[in-house]
């Protein structure tokens, strides 16, 4: 990736981590850490294993492009996959940041084509990964929680929506989604002419990047579920997140009430996908969720400030990998 590439994300990563550090109120952190103690910690350290199961999905991805082992490093795909969500976290509408900044990392050893299908399958893998685990969520619920009118309500519309963007995925798988993405731009209020050039322009690489991701589908089936697998394992692992933060708290921490506050949190937060780290959404989805589960509302608060210095610090190493890996070039 060329320099003034690097020092464009680089710069803009840092900008709003420094905005988004100006919107803590510090005596409320140092309170959230000193109540945390080492569980903090262990909160941080499983990330860094969690990121190893995000760089694996996209290994395997890259991998099934072709019969040749590819000329990327694990530990250096893992380190641009660091930089990518940190990127993601600070840029509003998520994927708008982190993708970008990640094909232009890979194209210089795959070709753009390769790099840009990869990059779009594993975004498609991770999202299609989040609908599945709803999905499951919404059966644990029915297994381990009572029922009321009200709830089933909220299940039911949430289940429809989730298959629904499971079927709307399954058909990108088969047929790409490239051409399907910029068609939903072209009817976008002031991208129309932008989006109809670029098509113009691009057909024959766009149609090459939806055969590449046709191709996982349909040819390596064990790829697809290898890649799917890991990402709905990562889905469930970090679950241990929210439990380490209820253990300070004291009382019976239930690994599936755990998973029920995830996943009602995440789809809260997705749902506000145009705010930069889902400012406010995600820790009214924690107080919410807490609520829903017969948890107290501080607890859900509680949860929401540790989970949300997480992100900080893995953005602030994300933004330092950066340019680590800008000096070395």
């Amino acid at each position: 990736m060329k320099k003034k590439y690097q020092n464009m994300f680089f710069l803009f990563g840092v900008v709003m981590l420094v905005i988004m550090l100006t919107q803590l109120d510090f005596g409320q952190v140092w309170d959230g850490l000193r109540s945390a103690g080492y569980w903090f910690f262990a909160v941080v350290a499983l990330w860094a294993v969690l990121y190893v199961f995000n760089t694996a999905t996209w290994y395997v991805i890259i991998r099934s492009g072709s019969k040749e082992k590819p000329p990327v490093g694990f530990f250096w795909l893992y380190k641009v996959t660091v930089s990518g969500f940190a990127l993601n976290y600070t840029t509003p509408c998520g994927l708008m940041g982190g993708e970008p900044y990640r094909i232009m990392a890979l194209s210089p050893k795959i070709g753009a084509e390769r790099a840009s299908s990869s990059v779009i399958l594993y975004a498609m893998t991770h999202i299609f990964s989040h609908f599945i685990f709803w999905l499951l969520s919404i059966l644990i619920y029915l297994a381990t929680e009572p029922l009321g009118v009200g709830v089933g309500v909220m299940l039911a519309a949430a289940g429809a929506f989730c298959s629904a963007g499971v079927w709307f995925f399954l058909k990108g798988y088969k047929k790409g989604m490239a051409v399907r993405l910029m068609n939903v731009i072209r009817r976008v209020p002031g991208a129309k002419r932008w989006a109809r050039g670029f098509i113009e322009r691009h057909r024959e690489q766009l149609d090459t990047v939806d055969r590449q991701i046709a191709a996982l589908h349909n040819q390596n089936r064990r790829s697809f579920a290898a890649a799917v697998l890991l990402e709905l394992a990562c889905r469930f692992l970090s679950a241990f997140e929210i439990m380490f933060c209820l253990l300070v708290l004291g009382g019976d921490v239930d690994f599936a009430r755990c998973v029920l506050i995830l996943a009602f949190t995440s789809l809260f937060a997705n749902l506000l996908f145009f705010i930069p780290l889902q400012l406010g959404g995600r820790e009214g989805g924690f107080a919410m969720s807490a609520a829903g589960l017969s948890l107290t509302a501080g607890a859900g608060v509680f949860v929401a400030l540790i989970v949300r210095l997480r992100e900080l610090i893995w953005t602030a190493v994300g933004l330092l990998l950066i340019n680590m890996e800008k000096k070395k070039a």
